[in-house]
C-alpha cells in the first residue's frame, strides 16, 4: 500500500512569468492512479503560521502570506507568489509533516510534492518559498514526534537551504548527493556534501550512496528520514547533468528504504525536482520513485 499526501491546492494556476511547470503535480496523480491500484490518498492541512516561522524570518512570512514578497526575492525564487501559491506552499509543507506522521505509523509515506529544499530563512530560491523538509524536521523534534533526524537529499541541486537552516543542530544530520557543477553555483555545507562529477551513472552512483548510507545511519542513529527524491538525476532531465537511468533511479530509491527499514527507522518522502520537456515522462519518474519505495517498504515489512 502505498500512503500518499496530496492536496488540490498542489496545483495552482500558472504563474504571468516563470518556468516552473505546476501541472506536473495533477499528472504525478494521474500516474499514480494509473500504475499503483493500491494506494491511499490522505488531505493535509495548511501548516500553521508558527512553525513556518519558527524556521523563517517572519517578515518574509508576512510577504509571502500576504503575497507581497518584493520583485528581486520573486525573481530569485523563480516566479511570482500570488495569493495561490501563498495558499500552496502552506499545503506543501503541510504535506510534509503529515507523510512524516503516516510514516511513523507505517513505516513509509509521500508527499507528492514539496523537497523545497533551496528556500532560506528569508528568502526563496531555485523555484522553493518556504522550506517544507526544514519546517517539518523542527516541528517534528519540538513536538517529541521524533529524537533525531536523517535529511537524505539527493536532488541533483544540492539542498543549501536546508543545509544554511539547520546548521549546528545535533539532532539533524543533513545528507546532500548532488551535481557537485549544478546549482547552486556557490555551495552551502550540510553534515555531509558530496558532490558528483557530470555524467556520472548508475554504478558509481550507487555504489557511493551505499556507503554514505550505511556510514551516515550508523553513525548517527536517527530514529526518522526525510528523503528529497528528486528524479532530477536522470540522464534525460533537462537540467540533470547525471546519467541514471529509470533503473538507476529505482535502485537508488529502494536503497535508501532498505537501508532505513532494515534499521527500523522509517522514512517520509518527499517530490523534489524533475524537470523535462515532456511533463508526463517527467511525472511518470516520480510516481514509479514512490511506488518503488512502497513496494520496498512493503517487502522489508514482510520479512521483519
Amino acid at each position: 500500500m502505498l500512503h500518499i499526501v496530496h492536496h488540490s491546492d498542489y496545483v495552482a494556476p500558472r504563474p504571468t512569468s516563470g518556468s516552473f511547470v505546476f501541472d506536473k503535480y495533477q499528472l504525478v496523480m494521474e500516474a499514480i492512479r494509473a500504475h499503483a491500484p493500491q494506494h491511499r490518498v490522505y488531505e493535509p492541512l495548511p501548516m500553521p503560521r508558527q512553525w513556518i516561522e519558527a524556521v523563517h524570518d517572519p517578515d518574509y512570512v508576512e510577504q509571502v502570506l500576504t503575497a507581497a514578497v518584493p520583485r528581486e526575492k520573486e525573481r530569485r525564487i523563480g516566479f511570482p507568489v500570488s495569493a495561490e501559491i501563498a495558499s500552496r506552499v502552506q499545503y506543501t509543507s503541510g504535506g510534509t509533516w503529515l507523510a512524516a506522521q503516516l510514516a511513523l505509523e507505517h513505516g513509509y509515506a509521500a508527499n507528492s510534492a514539496g523537497g523545497s529544499h533551496h528556500a532560506l530563512a528569508d528568502t526563496g530560491a531555485g523555484f522553493c518559498v518556504f522550506n517544507d523538509l526544514a519546517i517539518t524536521a523542527n516541528r517534528l523534534l519540538a513536538e517529541g514526534d521524533a529524537r533525531k533526524i536523517l535529511i537524505v537529499d539527493l536532488d541533483v541541486h544540492q539542498g543549501d537551504g536546508t543545509a544554511v537552516l539547520l546548521a549546528g543542530r545535533q539532532d539533524i544530520f543533513t545528507l546532500s548527493i548532488h551535481g557537485e557543477r549544478n546549482f547552486p553555483t556557490r555551495k552551502a555545507r550540510s553534515s555531509r556534501d558530496i558532490g558528483l562529477a557530470d555524467a556520472v551513472g548508475d554504478g558509481d552512483y550507487l555504489a557511493i550512496l551505499n556507503t554514505a548510507l550505511d556510514e551516515v545511519l550508523d553513525g548517527f542513529r536517527p530514529d526518522l528520514l526525510l528523503y528529497q527524491a528528486g528524479v532530477d538525476p536522470h540522464a534525460d532531465d533537462r537540467l540533470g547533468r547525471l546519467s541514471l537511468s529509470d533503473r538507476g533511479l529505482e535502485q537508488r530509491d529502494r536503497m535508501v528504504i532498505c537501508r532505513a527499514r532494515d534499521r527500523g527507522i522509517p522514512v517520509a518522502s518527499a517530490l523534489g525536482g524533475g524537470y523535462g520537456h515532456d511533463h508526463h515522462a517527467v511525472a511518470l519518474r516520480h510516481a514509479r520513485s514512490m511506488i518503488a519505495m512502497a513496494d520496498e517498504a512493503g517487502r522489508c515489512a514482510a520479512i521483519r
